[in-house]
């Protein structure tokens, strides 16, 4: 498949875009970099109408693009560059396709299981309502720019991911290190639900939505077995050879984080029904196999 990618160069767009290639999938690659690189993505920049004359010739569109929201305090203006960066993007790839007689077949999108809030230990499916908050109310923003391509006929999937785990980067990339120093534990009183997923997964189930015209709507992108905070931690501890006894009280989080806290304080027990109900096959359905795939042997 011609395939043009927003996002790309991202912990997941990076490891997504050397698995198209092997498959041997064309890439256009939205970028604020010019050029190009021998042999692989296309690399095409926002600030020209390539892109554009591109994405008329595209089977397909994937939109990985985003400000990362855990990087910094969610002031006034961080907020505001976390949602342009998501939904000016999504309006703007929508309404290029709209532009156009030829029309690529599918857009995947990603959202984020944040779109259901706090929901406590209740299992969520991808049918149950949003939530409230600043993240539920930019996943269902987000999303709503991306099903504007319905009515152009295009089949779009959302991608509700969850939190991703890959050796090198992510969410282990903050959470190992303090294990490392034998002061990792859980945050808050761990009984908050962790909606992980492997990154293989997540590329997984892009490429398989790829593939099947029948698949369509929101997906979960998380395992089949969500687990608490403080199995995370256990598990974490195991993987490393560390103990989890250190926990991070929640009023010091919110003192040190601010807002962003109750996004690792709360959480959701999020399920894939979509993605079972439809035959996909988890390459990492349990967390002791992801993250005996991420962490090294001791």
């Amino acid at each position: 498949m011609r395939l043009l990618i927003a996002g790309g160069t991202g912990f997941i767009g990076a490891a997504l875009c050397r698995s198209l290639l092997a498959d041997r999938h064309e890439l256009f690659l939205l970028t604020r970099r010019p050029g190009g690189d021998a042999g692989g993505p296309r690399l095409l920049s926002w600030q020209t109408d390539e892109w554009r004359r591109a994405l008329a010739e595209a089977d397909g569109v994937i939109n990985l693009a985003g400000e990362s929201i855990a990087e910094a305090h969610w002031s006034p203006a961080r907020k505001a560059a976390i949602r342009a960066s998501r939904i000016e993007t999504t309006r703007a790839l929508v309404g290029a396709i709209g532009g156009h007689g030829r029309r690529p077949a599918v857009l995947i999108n990603a959202s984020a299981v944040g779109y259901y809030g706090p929901r406590g230990d209740e299992p969520i499916g991808e049918d149950d309502p949003g939530g409230s908050g600043f993240l539920s109310e930019l996943c269902r923003d987000w999303e709503a720019e991306a099903q504007r391509a319905e009515p152009l006929g295009v089949r779009v999937v959302r991608l509700r991911i969850g939190v991703v785990l890959a050796a090198g980067g992510g969410a282990l990339a903050k959470m190992v290190p303090p294990f490392r120093w034998c002061i990792g534990g859980p945050l808050g009183g761990g009984r908050q639900w962790m909606s992980w997923v492997h990154r293989d997964d997540v590329i997984g189930l892009i490429h398989w939505a790829l593939a099947r015209p029948d698949v369509s709507g929101a997906l979960n992108a998380t395992a089949p077995n969500p687990v608490t905070m403080r199995t995370f931690c256990s598990e974490l501890g195991r993987a490393l050879g560390r103990p989890s006894w250190a926990p991070v009280p929640g009023a010091a989080l919110r003192l040190l984080l601010g807002e962003m806290a109750d996004m690792l304080l709360t959480g959701q027990r999020a399920l894939p029904e979509a993605a079972l109900r439809a035959g996909y096959s988890f390459r990492h359905p349990t967390l002791r196999d992801a993250l005996t795939a991420c962490v090294p042997a001791r």
